[in-house]
């Protein structure tokens, strides 16, 4: 890894790339620029992000595992290889049902 990214131009995997710990949540960033970040995450059983907002569009997709992800109130219940978009500006939280890992993807306008 170099200035905490991920290292480019080399073959890696979402699912080694970080582990879970217990009664916590992992993150693990895979690319930041000006314009959005990448980054991975690691959640155990019963972990989540409290309800929040944020300025841009993000996209989650699931690396492993499950997890409920609740938008402007609407419950999703996404699987490996599942993902959705959590438009600005509309709360939105995380909750992991079993372990599972994440990839965020955040897009800024600019």
């Amino acid at each position: 890894m170099e200035n905490n990214e991920a290292e480019k131009g080399k073959k890696l995997n979402f699912g080694s790339m970080i582990d879970y710990a217990a009664k916590s949540i992992v993150s693990k960033t895979i690319i930041k620029k000006e314009s959005g970040n990448v980054s991975l995450f690691a959640f155990d059983k019963n972990e989540g992000l409290s309800e929040h907002t944020a300025p841009f569009d993000a996209m989650v997709q699931i690396v492993e595992g499950k997890a409920e992800i609740i938008i402007g109130g609407t419950s999703h219940f996404l699987e490996k290889e599942d993902f959705i978009i959590m438009p600005a500006n509309v709360s939105h939280a995380v909750k992991a049902t079993e372990p599972f890992k994440m990839l965020l993807t955040m897009i800024k306008s600019l």
